[in-house]
């Protein structure tokens, strides 16, 4: 088996490992499920690649993500940092060692748990057989009823990104940053992050944690890191991953760098201008560094950008946006978990199994050596029906990437494309040869074509589980086909409505990332570098020097350069 150990950093990489995870969860229901359709039924992933099996104390066989959380203390709401399944640990005051005197502790009330989190631990005890006795038809009803009000309860009140967690946990994967509560607004920058991890000393209890899931697996392929990059956990995730990459030197790391719709965006004075700006700079080049391959993600108006139209969201909303993000991962990771071409395989559900590692050696392993990859999305993907597919599927492929150039040629370009629930004739899920033909078509036909293109192909779908927000447009129909009539009633339409959808994912490798790069590469040269530069003195505060700041401008310019050679040349020039 090659398992894949997840790491999720910061608040909002949170909220999309909330949603993500419940896909999975979904999709482990639905195989065992008498009424799903066969495309959940024989989806051909290996679960195990994401999931580990464990025992309770009481001898009860757990099956839990591979996983490991950090966030804010206060960050879990009425979620236990030792999760739901084992008993709860006491809590080890922390040590304050400039105080001698007595030392006396505060308990605030457990938060109460909504609608949606009640309804959890009641289907839990109906398992365990503590309830009984209800009229079926009864039950059935208040059931539906109460599924609506969920819904309403968290398009309302998402406050956490445990408020709609479905997922078991294990004790190990959840880590909240003693003394650091939840304050985003000056958590702000790289330097913070960075001070809280080596100052608390939260280094070795984290690396520990994730220890027990790496020494566990028998040949791990890789680690999936998210990490919210818009303020202070960026540093925490350098400072992690500087040990990752001490302790795991041949472990490939797939990361992807994250921030919300509604990051802080209104910067009214310079010197937050100058602030965020080196804080880009410096966090980008910093985590590109520790890792293999990096993909930006988070558009500033999500719910404005051609990859949202057939959706209706709101951006201040991380509940929101976070999903769209997650499905994208989902889709990305689905090549991972399949079967490998052999002679046992079974190509009638699946095609085009990679590895973490064969990825990053796909995208950033070629002549060129991008190691920064686009992110598009087709949510919901076209369907067969009228040759949509052929016709819209590239056109349907918008970017979750921000910064970058759009209609730019480049031959040189290289892509890894996964499609999976494609609907045919009859709204069934279409043969994977049919996809691959109609893509191929699709290439065909376009104004340019990739130096190099990578297909993976499932025929099952994205489950829409409970919780997932109501973001769905009137033309999105009930398995995620586009409609050409919009359906009357409500403008969103949530899990209640839609029950799958296609997907379509993308990572390409192209110089239309150049935008991206160089205005980081800027920043850091106009404000940190340059004589009389006016971020200086601040990026002094965060603990670096001159050399620091012209290392981390030297492996930027590598960047530029590796996808236009002239950016040197028109360099030395100034």
């Amino acid at each position: 088996m090659r398992e894949i150990v997840t790491v999720q950093v910061g608040s909002y990489a949170n909220f999309i490992g909330s949603h993500f995870w419940n896909f999975q969860d979904e999709l482990l229901g639905l195989a065992d499920s008498p009424e799903s359709n066969l495309a959940f039924k024989n989806h051909n992933l290996n679960m195990d690649v994401l999931y580990r099996t464990g025992e309770t104390q009481q001898g009860i066989l757990t099956y839990t993500p591979r996983v490991l959380s950090v966030d804010f203390q206060g960050s879990l709401g009425s979620m236990s940092s030792c999760g739901t399944l084992y008993s709860e640990a006491l809590s080890k005051p922390v040590d304050v060692v400039s105080w001698s005197g007595k030392v006396t502790t505060q308990a605030s009330e457990p938060l109460k748990k909504n609608l949606f989190l009640q309804s959890l631990s009641e289907e839990e005890q109906e398992k365990m057989g503590t309830v009984n006795g209800f009229d079926t038809e009864k039950n059935e009803s208040q059931n539906e009823i109460l599924d609506k009000d969920i819904v309403e309860c968290l398009e309302n009140g998402v406050q956490y990104w445990t408020d709609f967690s479905k997922v078991h946990y294990h004790p190990q994967s959840l880590y909240e940053l003693n003394g650091l509560w939840i304050d985003n607004e000056h958590f702000n920058n790289y330097g913070i992050g960075r001070d809280a991890y080596v100052g608390a000393q939260h280094g070795e209890e984290i690396n520990e944690r994730l220890r027990f899931f790496i020494e566990e697996c028998d040949h791990i392929q890789g680690i999936q890191f998210v990490v919210d990059d818009s303020g202070g956990f960026s540093g925490v995730a350098a400072e992690f991953l500087e040990n990752i990459t001490d302790d795991y030197t041949n472990i490939p790391v797939l990361l992807y760098s994250v921030r919300s719709p509604c990051s802080p965006k209104n910067i009214q004075s310079q010197k937050r201008t100058i602030s965020s700006s080196l804080h880009d700079a410096i966090s980008f080049s910093r985590l590109s560094a520790l890792c293999k391959l990096i993909v930006p993600v988070g558009l500033s108006n999500l719910s404005k950008s051609k990859a949202t139209r057939c959706l209706r969201m709101e951006d201040e909303k991380p509940y929101h946006s976070s999903a769209v993000y997650a499905s994208a991962m989902h889709s990305i990771s689905l090549p991972f978990r399949m079967e490998p071409l052999g002679p046992t395989a079974d190509l009638t559900n699946t095609s085009g199994a990679v590895d973490v590692n064969e990825l990053i050696q796909m995208l950033a392993g070629q002549a060129r050596q991008n190691m920064v990859p686009i992110l598009d999305v087709a949510m919901p993907a076209p369907s067969l029906i009228g040759n949509q597919l052929e016709q819209s599927l590239l056109e349907n492929l918008q970017p979750l990437t921000p910064e970058i150039a759009e209609d730019v040629e480049d031959l040189q370009a290289v892509e890894a494309i996964s499609i999976h629930g494609v609907l045919g004739a009859g709204l069934q899920e279409a043969a994977v040869s049919e996809v691959k033909s109609a893509v191929q078509t699709a290439y065909k036909n376009a104004m340019q074509m990739p130096r190099f293109s990578y297909l993976s192909v499932s025929r099952c779908p994205l489950p829409i589980p409970l919780p997932f927000p109501s973001i769905f447009g009137s033309v999105v129909g009930q398995h995620g086909e586009l409609l050409g009539t919009p359906i009357l009633g409500p403008p969103s339409r949530g899990s209640l409505d839609v029950h799958s959808i296609p997907m379509a994912a993308r990572l390409r490798s192209s110089s239309a990332i150049l935008p991206f790069l160089e205005s980081r590469l800027h920043n850091l040269r106009r404000f940190g570098i340059q004589r009389g530069a006016l971020g200086a003195e601040l990026v002094k505060t965060w603990g670096f020097g001159k050399d620091d700041l012209e290392g981390s401008a030297e492996r930027l310019s590598q960047m530029v350069t590796t996808l236009n050679p002239r950016a040197e040349e028109s360099t030395d020039s100034d």
